[in-house]
């Protein structure tokens, strides 16, 4: 097992393609191990080294992929969401203490005025005019007058590679802190699932601030030798334009992205018959099992569904590859970590009954940053906590039957959110779903949804709580169903149920 960046990103041909980008001429692998090494040595100059922390609010792109392969590889890389506000980038720039931030020259983001009032150095990423994607160089915007730093070069297994902060939804945000190690041991584990190698290449249109789209769209296939077409993010009007000049091999992403890929897909047959997958990954949130039937009927290849976290450094389960069997409504198998089931009482079940999803491995953070709460509460027994509820079949496959969050309790009887969701995707007019805890005032909380309809599909309140209730106790049935042109999501893409009544003004 590989343990750091630098041998890690040695597997790529010379000569081969590492990084391409719409309209853009590629970088090879050989260019991609130069420009890090470039960048590093420019970091070193500027006094920044190993373990110090370097913000990056860069557009999603080629350049967001190696500015963050290239600061993860010998400082601390703190990958930043380019839509927050000011009031967020002063939390989190002073949050991470970073000691400096890499924006864009010419860039306007709210984050270059926090950067000035906090004291963080500033420093530019230049695209010279006609350089292959990815490929920048890096000016400080202020001579900073910095000795070159002491502890510079590569960083060591052990240096922390990249901070992230958790989702947060029902606390502050916290601090999770990725080593090389774990950097490595997850991509390679993805790797290993997904079968890379030099031949593959992928559409990446996750975003780049994102564990799923850092690890699994753009390391892990890298460090197999693969190519990496970076886009500028998810667009479902542009995804088939950028199929056919990508001629990819594979792509992932969360749900709603494959959901909004399927509406389209019809129109065009043409370039999916001409570049054919090897498979499709979904990872993120759960995939409803009817849209994984689509998927694959229209893309004639496998859709791999996928479990991670950021403290696992993404995968910790997966469907496997065929021939070996695909079990749609799982996550797969252990892929990675060791994967079990507990009790409350700290105790591991056994196959078929239900606790908390925990995992133990290389690839686990091995704690949350200067929060003695949190890692009091996420870590027992050698075991990280998941918060996720789930069960494991005899065959060691996981299905996920919550977040222990977001189970909604009625009146002291217990509703997996999911499993009203998956009812009512069943629904011929229904195209998406989210169900959701409501408060009550004397229940507590009860059931919610909304729900997209398809195009030229019509159905009423009435009608969709009477199909669900068919089929589930009454108790289950969404006593409040709003229509809405799009599920609201978060940042990353992903469904958010926590939150989701305050944000919509029920209760």
């Amino acid at each position: 097992m590989l343990t750091s960046l630098k041998d890690l990103l040695a597997a790529g041909a010379d000569s081969a393609v590492a990084i391409s980008a719409p309209s853009r001429q590629s970088l090879s692998h050989a260019g991609l191990r130069q420009l890090i090494a470039d960048t590093l040595a420019s970091l070193n100059a500027l006094g920044i080294g190993r373990n110090d922390r370097v913000a990056i609010v860069l557009a999603n792109g080629p350049e967001m992929a190696t500015c963050y392969m290239a600061c993860a590889s010998g400082v601390t890389s703190a990958p930043l969401n380019p839509a927050y506000r000011a009031d967020e980038f002063e939390f989190y720039l002073s949050d991470l203490n970073a000691k400096a931030l890499i924006v864009e020259a010419g860039s306007t983001s709210p984050a270059i005025g926090v950067a000035e009032k906090l004291g963080v150095a500033l420093i530019d990423l230049i695209v010279p005019d006609g350089a292959p994607a990815g490929s920048f160089v890096l000016k400080a915007r202020v001579a900073s007058g910095a000795t070159a730093a002491a502890n510079g070069g590569y960083a060591q297994p052990d240096d922390v590679s990249m901070v992230l902060h958790t989702s947060g939804t029902t606390s502050r945000p916290k601090i999770v802190p990725l080593s090389q190690r774990n950097l490595c041991a997850s991509a390679q584990n993805i790797s290993r699932t997904l079968a890379f190698t030099s031949a593959d290449c992928g559409l990446n249109i996750m975003p780049l601030f994102h564990i799923h789209g850092l690890i699994a769209g753009v390391l892990a296939p890298l460090s197999a030798g693969s190519q990496v077409f970076c886009t500028p993010g998810f667009n479902a009007l542009k995804f088939f334009a950028w199929m056919d000049e990508a001629k990819p091999s594979w792509y992932t992403a969360v749900p709603t992205m494959h959901q909004a890929i399927v509406s389209r897909a019809g129109k065009n047959t043409d370039i999916i018959k001409r570049h054919p997958l090897r498979f499709m990954r979904s990872s993120s949130s759960s995939m409803p099992p009817q849209v994984i039937t689509e998927l694959e009927a229209i893309f004639g290849a496998p859709l791999i569904e996928a479990y991670g976290m950021t403290e696992a450094t993404l995968q910790m389960a997966s469907n496997p590859l065929p021939p070996a069997a695909r079990k749609p409504g799982t996550v797969g198998r252990a892929a990675g970590p060791e994967v079990a089931i507990m009790a409350a009482d700290g105790s591991l079940l056994a196959a078929g009954d239900t606790g908390e999803i925990v995992i133990r491995g290389p690839n686990v953070t091995a704690g949350y940053e200067s929060n003695d709460k949190a890692n009091a509460e996420a870590f027992q027994n050698g075991w990280f906590r998941t918060g996720d509820q789930g069960v494991m079949d005899a065959e060691g496959y996981v299905s996920i039957t919550g977040r222990l969050k977001e189970i909604i309790n009625r009146g002291g009887e217990k509703i997996s959110p999911r499993e009203v969701d998956e009812i009512l995707m069943d629904h011929a007019a229904v195209a998406q779903v989210v169900c959701f805890g409501m408060p009550h005032p004397k229940l507590g909380e009860e059931v919610a949804a909304v729900v997209v309809l398809r195009e030229g599909q019509a159905a009423t309140e009435r009608e969709l709580q009477d199909f669900v209730a068919k089929r589930a106790a009454d108790y289950k049935v969404p006593k409040k169903i709003l229509f809405m042109e799009e599920i609201p999501k978060g940042a990353t893409g992903k469904l958010q149920r926590i939150g989701l009544a305050a944000k919509l003004g029920l209760g």
